[in-house]
């Protein structure tokens, strides 16, 4: 099941954003009564729900703002999502909100191929690929979140489906942007050359070495285990990232990024290679 918060269509109109809180309270359901987010009530096939279809829209009168704060910590909306690729862990979000508002102002319909994104402009359109099984769908995105710190995308109940996530509740994605016009983007698949997909948490990337070096001792002095320091060839110059994994398991990754976040280590987040 999801595991962020939704952020209000009000709360975008304001110039200091902030997260109101109320959108994480059950909603009221005239048959049902009080209602956590999941699944329909009732089983749905979704498997012919079509995937979403790119095509040029202006940008939504509402949800693009420059910049934005949600607990604390400001997003910057991009110019354009031309581009735009990245890995991470996705999770879903259904019936709690679905005919709600989404940041955008359309109503949220989780039979649709959906999806809200943090900082790509609304709307958009974005491939993503599950990197566990290969199953892969296009979704336009038309909503903010997910604000859990270490999720990149939250699907639609139809989309989420698609890509064989439901029960899990979370998946190892690739999110690739497409341009309406052109090419679209062919979708990451795994290959026998290639590794399954291995999670980490990020503590820290440094461009210089010592600096790497004491993060990487301290966190073995506090105890951590599986702390390595990677050099990575950025083209301007060498990055030092600090990480910990590979980790099982989501779960045991957002463990240890809240034990990192308790030692004062704001910016650890997971990655996927």
């Amino acid at each position: 099941m999801r595991t962020s918060e939704r952020l209000p269509l009000a709360a975008l109109l304001c110039a200091a954003l902030t997260l109101a809180g109320c959108a994480s309270a059950p909603v009221w359901d005239e048959d049902e009564g009080w209602l956590e987010d999941g699944p329909p009530a009732r089983p749905v096939d979704v498997s012919r729900v079509p995937d979403a279809v790119p095509r040029h829209e202006p940008r939504s009168r509402y949800g693009n703002p420059d910049s934005y704060v949600v607990n604390g910590r400001r997003y910057h909306v991009l110019p354009t999502a031309r581009g735009y690729v990245a890995r991470g862990i996705a999770s879903w979000y259904g019936r709690k909100f679905h005919g709600r508002r989404t940041a955008s102002g359309e109503p949220y319909d989780m039979y649709r191929m959906t999806a809200a994104h943090r900082t790509l402009p609304l709307p958009s359109y974005v491939r993503v690929t599950n990197l566990e099984n290969g199953r892969s769908v296009v979704v336009r995105v038309n909503d903010r979140g997910p604000f859990h710190p270490n999720r990149i995308i939250d699907l639609s109940y139809a989309a989420a489906a698609r890509l064989g996530m439901l029960e899990r509740g979370t998946a190892l994605v690739e999110v690739r942007a497409i341009t309406p016009g052109e090419r679209a983007p062919a979708r990451a698949t795994r290959t026998a050359a290639r590794a399954a997909p291995r999670i980490y948490v990020q503590a820290g990337a440094f461009a210089d070495r010592r600096n790497a070096e004491r993060l990487r001792l301290r966190l073995l002095r506090a105890g951590l285990r599986a702390v390595a320091l990677q050099r990575h060839d950025h083209p301007d110059l060498p990055l030092y990232r600090v990480r910990l994994g590979p980790f099982a398991s989501v779960e045991v990754a957002d463990r240890v990024s809240v034990r990192l976040w308790r030692l004062g280590i704001a910016d650890a987040h997971v990655v996927v290679d």
